[in-house]
């Protein structure tokens, strides 16, 4: 147990050692060990908040980060780059926040992105007004998949209102309608071994046959998936082009080839086009693009669904194209790091594509000055010359 000193002596060594006299010459004419007197002076150069002890380095690096945060707020504050975020997104911000993050309060919260309290409130009541909606729609849809699927997918909207209704669950068969159109439930009908032939025979068929070639922009989207080998897995790549101007309309990377990587590339794409009628959409026929999922969201989108023959990439032969171009100009040439490392050289290269790249079928220009061209003749009422 360490031995115990007055604090008389301990202040009498400390005013020494301040008024210049070595901790050696301390030690010989005290009689105590360095150790005590270092730990005195080093105790002495400290303070105590709460239950924790600071040095005084400590502190003033405490001080330099405050000035610094200090420094980078005021930065903030004059560059009014809050007056260009609009309120609403501000809103959202704050809530996501709010709720999953407990470290910060309202007060914080409101003062950093500049938002009343009350404002803030009303939107969080708004908010689980409208969280408590979808979780009622989302029960709902489960009811009403569940009772199709008790029937043995017989029952239509009627049946499924009237079992709802008695178990005291009142819904409109306008809206139980609309559930199963979105759910892509659809009950037996006099006529379903017709359709049911019919939309097998849909789905093999192949609507572009050969034909590559397209007269103006989102008629034909062709798609297809591919992957590479990344420091010992596998990353897949989905791309999707229009075969108007040759343009990659979307693409995504993802760790697994799912559906979702087809739904996620496609609904990008989709909206960023402007959500185009009339659309056909062209790929092989990989379990991504034949799974029902994917198929009631085209159909959902009003999107034609084409497919090639099994075993022949010739009848998807622009996307199958644009994979041999990526790896021989890009993915070959390099030797990637890490999926990061992969992602930015698709990002890169994508880029290069649309932007800088000419295209031979495109008369040596690029897909992004194509479209810009056709642009400008559809409005003077022109063709494009290539």
């Amino acid at each position: 147990m360490p031995k115990k000193y007055p604090e008389k002596l301990k202040s009498e060594v400390l005013a020494c050692f301040e008024s210049g006299q070595s901790v050696e010459g301390l030690c010989l004419s005290h009689k105590i060990a360095q150790s005590t007197i270092y730990r005195w002076i080093k105790e002495s150069q400290s303070i105590t908040v709460g239950d924790e002890r600071y040095s005084l380095s400590v502190l003033n690096m405490t001080m330099r980060q405050k000035d610094r945060a200090n420094h980078l707020l005021e930065i903030i504050r004059l560059s009014n780059i809050m007056e260009s975020v609009p309120r609403i997104k501000r809103l959202e911000m704050l809530a996501d926040i709010y709720e999953n993050h407990n470290q910060y309060n309202v007060h914080e919260l409101c003062d950093a992105l500049e938002v009343s309290r009350g404002t803030f409130y009303n939107h969080i009541f708004r908010r689980a007004d409208r969280t408590k909606h979808i979780e009622k729609q989302e029960a709902l849809m489960l009811q009403v998949q569940q009772i199709f699927e008790d029937s043995g997918q017989r029952f239509g909207a009627e049946k499924i209102r009237f079992i709802l209704a008695e178990n005291g669950i009142q819904v409109g068969r306008p809206r139980i309608r609309g559930i199963m159109k979105e759910l892509g439930l659809e009950s037996i009908r006099n006529d379903a071994k017709k359709n049911y032939n019919k939309r097998l025979d849909y789905k093999k068929q192949n609507h572009i046959k050969g034909e590559f070639t397209v007269e103006k922009a989102n008629l034909i989207w062709v798609s297809d998936i591919t992957y590479f080998k990344v420091k010992g897995y596998s990353i897949f790549l989905c791309i999707i082009l229009d075969l108007f101007s040759r343009k990659i309309v979307g693409y995504r990377i993802a760790r697994k080839c799912s559906t979702h990587i087809v739904t996620a590339t496609f609904k990008n794409a989709f909206k960023e086009r402007g959500n185009p009628n009339g659309l056909t959409f062209h790929s092989d026929r990989g379990t991504q693009y034949t799974s029902d999922t994917f198929s009631r969201l085209l159909s959902r989108c009003g999107v034609r669904q084409s497919f090639s023959a099994t075993a022949r990439p010739c009848d998807n032969a622009v996307a199958e194209t644009f994979f041999a171009t990526f790896k021989k100009e890009e993915a070959y040439r390099r030797d990637y790091l890490s999926e990061q490392d992969f992602r930015k050289s698709v990002d890169n290269y994508i880029r290069f594509y649309n932007e800088t790249r000419p295209h031979r079928t495109l008369g040596y220009k690029t897909p992004e000055r194509f479209e810009e061209l056709y642009g400008k003749e559809k409005q003077e009422g022109g063709d494009i010359s290539i």
